[in-house]
Order: C-alpha cells, then sequence, then structure tokens
C-alpha cells in the first residue's frame, strides 16, 4: 500500500511532534510545517494528498491556508481544521471557505487518525 502524504500545520511543536508520531504509526507519510510560511513553501513545490492546520497560526492562519488551496490553488485536496479557537465565527469561516472537517483542540490523536482516513476514503 503506498502512503498518502499528509501535511501538518502547526505550531505547537509538543503537539505537532505528538500527532507527528501517531499519524505515522498509522501509516502516514508527514510533513510538518510549525508556521504559515512554511506551509506556502511546501504546497509551492508539493501537492499533499490532505492538510491538517491549526487555525491560529504565525505569518498564514489557517482561514487563509483554506482560501489560498481553494482559490489560489484551486484545489481539491481534503483540509481538516485543528483548533482550540471553536467559536462559531471561525468554524463558519473554515467550512464556508471549503474546510472538509473541523476538530477542537484537545485533539486526541486517534479521533484526528479516524478523521483523515475518514477524509481520504471519500476520493
Amino acid at each position: 500500500m503506498v502512503k498518502k502524504n499528509l501535511l501538518l500545520a502547526e505550531d505547537d511543536e509538543l503537539l505537532a511532534s505528538l500527532l507527528d508520531y501517531r499519524l505515522q504509526k498509522g501509516g502516514y507519510s508527514v510533513h510538518v510545517a510549525n508556521d504559515g510560511r512554511e506551509v506556502k513553501e511546501y504546497l509551492e513545490k508539493a501537492t499533499p494528498d490532505i492538510i491538517v492546520s491549526d487555525i491560529m497560526m504565525p505569518y498564514f492562519s489557517g482561514i487563509e491556508l483554506i482560501d489560498y488551496v481553494r482559490n489560489q490553488l484551486n484545489s481539491t485536496i481534503p483540509i481538516i481544521i485543528i483548533s482550540s479557537a471553536g467559536n462559531e465565527e471561525n468554524v463558519l469561516s473554515a467550512f464556508e471557505l471549503g474546510a472538509n472537517d473541523f476538530i477542537s483542540k484537545p485533539v486526541s490523536p486517534s479521533e484526528l487518525l479516524v478523521r483523515v482516513g475518514r477524509e481520504l476514503n471519500k476520493l
């Protein structure tokens, strides 16, 4: 089975490390970006199978990321947003711009793994 490529955009290094470990154990090839600049640089060179992104990141927010992927790149890559800023405005903005799923922090690595698999199985 070919490993699916996942872009994980998370500025909390401890959480990024935990999720990276769990996703790799789940069979994914993971690229971690610690801020919005790294996200854009990666997307200019590669096309992941799925993106998991925090909303609150330096240089380029998760909301801006959704807009960039959907409108600049014209891509339908599945995007799962994770955020402690799970207020209704952020959730609605994420979905209106084209996010596929939204998970409030604290994130269960096992739940994330299930949701990633579910999104990829829709393709």
